[in-house]
């Protein structure tokens, strides 16, 4: 058993409205979405005495006056989408710790509705003076990526379509995603390239959001409304800021997070029964699997071939429809953690996994920078 293993549990979950939302603020959608965890784990706002999150509008500071939270911790950590699996780590060390005893990790954005999005991007300054200048913005970095691993191991369009084929099939039996309408590889390939060799149907969605999860000791998670969703590993990393800088276009440093998580735990990848993967582009999830250890280096295509991901194949993943499908609010490594914790409560209807016990979640920030794993169980 790892330093960490069984030290604080998820308790709570929370989801704002989501897809467009015109009538809510970033901080309303949080706020929305944290009194659903509140609610869900039968808590109140005066028993938060820890406050995670990254990516709102005044930070940490506005966030507290917002909720009226008066927090002993903050952490503001921010690494991309990634971000909420290293507050969850760092929650979960810090209630070890015996620095607090119940956190609150949670995010916002009105991605969609803000019309003011495309002007605050066109403006950012510049990052890195060998790209930003040529456009060279995210989704260019992952078709960088994409292309690599093509040359290198011989990767498909269609193989990589089989990811979004199979996302919109668990999406389809989720009553709050965007996109629902069964789709095949033949649509993914036949959609507009954006960047080569990345279809439209191979990149996220765009979207408002906000979510919260709700984290507390394990003497105190033993007494609340739900059953513990128990933290077992987790694992951290980051290997670069510019995709120039990346050391191996093809492996992420989920490779160094997945082993500190897995090591942690005490498991392998074959106890792995759900996995929530950041699937920003489709060739992320296919790394992913790779560097987690689900395949071999070069044998992500061939591995999720024939629907194996989908509804009724035997490795669910995304269960809810992922960032291709379900929402995505231009963060989303939160909205790993909440599907898991609630496959392993069986909470999913019609999507759900028959009797998962361990889940698995992995973020990945930026343009390929920063991962996360996160290992989840149950009693």
């Amino acid at each position: 058993m790892g330093s960490l293993t069984r030290k604080a549990a998820i308790v709570g979950t929370g989801l704002s409205d989501c897809g467009v939302v015109p009538d809510k603020t970033a901080l309303g959608l949080v706020a929305q979405a944290t009194k659903a965890a509140l609610d869900d784990a039968g808590l109140v706002k005066e028993d938060i005495d820890a406050l995670f999150n990254t990516g709102l509008p005044g930070g940490t500071l506005q966030l507290g006056e917002y909720l009226q939270i008066e927090p002993s911790i903050s952490d503001s950590t921010s690494v991309g989408g990634a971000s909420f699996e290293f507050h969850l780590q760092h929650a979960t060390a810090a209630i070890a710790a015996g620095l607090c005893q119940t956190a609150l990790i949670c995010f916002g954005a009105t991605a969609r509705s803000d019309t003011t999005r495309r002007q605050r991007t066109a403006m950012r300054p510049v990052v890195n003076p060998y790209e930003t200048p040529f456009g060279a913005f995210l989704i260019a970095s992952y078709a960088l990526a994409a292309q690599r691993h093509m040359h290198q191991y011989g990767t498909t369009s269609e193989q990589l379509a089989e990811i979004a084929v199979a996302t919109r099939k668990w999406a389809a039996m989720n009553p709050t995603a965007t996109m629902r309408d069964l789709i095949t590889i033949e649509d993914v390939i036949n959609s507009p390239m954006v960047s080569s060799p990345l279809h439209l149907l191979d990149c996220c969605l765009v979207s408002d959001a906000g979510g919260a999860i709700i984290v507390t000791s394990a003497e105190r998670a033993k007494n609340l409304r739900k059953p513990p969703v128990w933290v077992l590993g987790c694992g951290e990393s980051h290997s670069h800021a510019s995709i120039s800088s990346m050391p191996d276009l093809t492996i992420l440093s989920a490779r160094k997070s997945g082993e500190a998580a897995f090591k942690m735990a005490g498991l392998t990848p074959k106890d792995i029964d759900v996995a929530e993967l950041y699937d920003s582009f489709t060739i992320t999830v296919l790394l992913q699997l790779e560097d987690l250890g689900f395949c071999r280096k070069g044998e992500g295509g061939s591995f999720v071939e024939g629907q194996r991901t989908a509804p009724g194949g035997d490795f669910p993943m995304n269960t809810n429809g992922g960032g291709l499908s379900w929402n995505h609010p231009g963060t989303y490594g939160l909205f790993l953690l909440i599907e898991a914790a609630r496959q392993l409560r069986g909470e999913c209807g019609e999507r759900q996994v028959p009797g998962p016990r361990i889940a698995l979640c992995n973020g990945v920030g930026g343009t390929l920078c920063s991962c996360a794993t996160i290992i989840l169980g149950r009693d």
